[in-house]
């Protein structure tokens, strides 16, 4: 077992104790939140110059899975937090170092959708918009929104590819109104409510375009930031799904059916269910790694990442 996972261990089995906690909450309470921080789950995949872990995207697999096995919603806050990290690799240094830098603890979350308004001004941007899915919002000290750059004339402007120019910015926590709109059954616990900024300024230093290539030069930051997104969405979910069988068969060897004399698990259909999906949840986990070790070792050795490793 890795450091990462032993550190995370406690906090795990804290979670699952506390699911009922976090699903009336409609989000992590916030000494959970960072006990998640302060075991490294936060700081995953932000550049070890930047006093992040910069880990093996295996290991941010795993450490996803056993979270989202513990409890779903802390999975998914921790795979926000811990992606939202990857963009230390492409703010400037300065600003990476006073974000990610200055206090490992800290926890950052982000939507990448556009749907904030960027106009440029001296030293900065004017930033408007309101970002839907906010996971973690209401434990993060600093937020991220996407947002369309604009020109002069109020028009997006385009990249080289005629496509709109999507950017990033980071907004501290106190610059961001909250919107409480999480009133839903799936993944209750996560607290992804509305988050908003109106006619902010926001340093230059502070906004980095989305998509370009990072500053940091390292195997980890060759990996589409998309597609390391994907991988975190994916570990999550497995890990729900190693859970869901786990209370299954927990169940079934207790439970009788109405009118019936056996439990579940001495039905043969059930049996051959639970060998099924056992079989295709570890068919999913295997094709998961061997996809990720192949694109892995092309990063490694310098070499782009081919549209079939993505």
């Amino acid at each position: 077992m890795s450091a990462l996972l032993a550190a995370l261990e406690p906090v795990a089995r804290s979670a699952r104790d506390r699911a009922g906690e976090i699903e009336a909450a409609r989000a992590l309470p916030q000494d959970l939140a960072e006990a998640l921080a302060a075991a490294g789950a936060m700081r995953m995949l932000v550049p070890v110059c930047h006093g992040g872990l910069e880990v093996h995207p295996g290991e941010m697999i795993d450490a996803l899975r056993a979270l989202g096995r513990a409890d779903g919603a802390t999975g998914w806050c921790a795979m926000i937090g811990a992606t939202t990290g990857l963009m230390a690799a492409s703010l400037p240094e300065a600003t990476a170092e006073r974000i990610y830098g200055a206090d490992p603890t800290v926890i950052t979350c982000g939507v990448t959708a556009p749907a904030g308004r960027a106009t440029p001004v001296e030293g900065g941007y004017r930033i408007s918009g309101r970002w839907t899915f906010g996971s973690g919002s209401r434990n993060a000290a600093w937020l991220s929104g996407g947002c369309l750059e604009l020109d002069g004339a109020g028009e997006p402007v385009v990249d080289e590819r005629g496509a709109p120019r999507v950017l990033l910015a980071f907004f501290p926590a106190d610059a961001v109104e909250l919107h409480d709109t999480w009133h839903v059954s799936g993944l209750r616990g996560t607290g992804s409510g509305d988050f908003e900024v109106r006619d902010l300024l926001v340093p230059a230093d502070r906004v980095v375009a989305f998509g370009g290539r990072p500053r940091v030069d390292r195997p980890l930051y060759r990996f589409p930031t998309f597609g390391l997104l994907a991988l975190g969405v994916a570990s999550v979910a497995v890990g729900v799904a190693e859970r869901a069988l786990e209370e299954l068969v927990a169940l079934a060897t207790e439970k009788v059916p109405t009118g019936a004399r056996r439990t579940l698990a001495d039905r043969g259909a059930v049996q051959e269910d639970v060998a099924r999906a056992e079989a295709a949840l570890r068919s999913a986990r295997a094709f998961m790694r061997e996809a990720v070790d192949a694109a892995w070792a092309a990063a490694e050795a310098g070499e782009p990442l081919t549209l079939a490793h993505k």
